[in-house]
């Protein structure tokens, strides 16, 4: 038989909340015909602007061929639009579409409701608490993730570039 000291892993508590903050978030975003993975891309998209499909994927933990297909859909539906970096042709850079900002406000809607739900009974105190061991647990494993700064692989290398300059067609 498998042991382990489950009540003394932190990561297992973590995943276990992380879960289930997820499940419940795909049960309210599944009413609205959205998948958690489309909220996902729009909440990367929401936090770091627009993104390369590369950096989107790392973001999301997932492959680029997984990412390709739920791009494609979201695409298609009018979601976002995928446009060649100015500086690297080659390199697909992701935008939110006009149409987005109406399914946005249905999807905040969904994570403020399982938001209410998952912190009743935490006063406001309790919550900073939370939010700052999480961050110290972070800091401890060496994790300086910060979804504003502009990645280390493109900020060393102007070469590959944001492709947020002048030059970018909007178009």
């Amino acid at each position: 038989m498998l042991q382990y000291d489950w009540d003394h892993s932190i990561g297992y508590w973590i995943v276990l909340t992380a879960n289930s903050v997820r499940r419940a978030l795909n049960a309210e975003l599944s009413q609205q015909g959205i998948t958690l993975r489309q909220w996902e891309v729009l909440a990367s998209l929401a936090l770091g602007g627009e993104l390369s499909q590369s950096e989107l994927a790392e973001r999301l933990g997932i492959e680029a061929p997984t990412l390709v297909g739920i791009l494609d859909r979201m695409e298609r539906d009018g979601w976002l639009e995928r446009y060649a970096c100015s500086q690297d042709r080659r390199r697909k850079r992701i935008r939110c579409t006009d149409k987005t900002e109406t399914l946005w406000a249905r999807m905040v809607a969904c994570a403020h409701a399982v938001r209410a739900k998952a912190i009743q009974g935490l006063d406001p105190a309790e919550l900073e608490q939370l939010k700052a061991t999480c961050a110290h647990v972070r800091g401890n494993l060496g994790d300086t993730y910060d979804p504003h700064a502009v990645p280390a692989v493109e900020a060393d290398r102007p070469e590959i570039g944001r492709c947020d300059g002048p030059d970018v067609e909007r178009g």
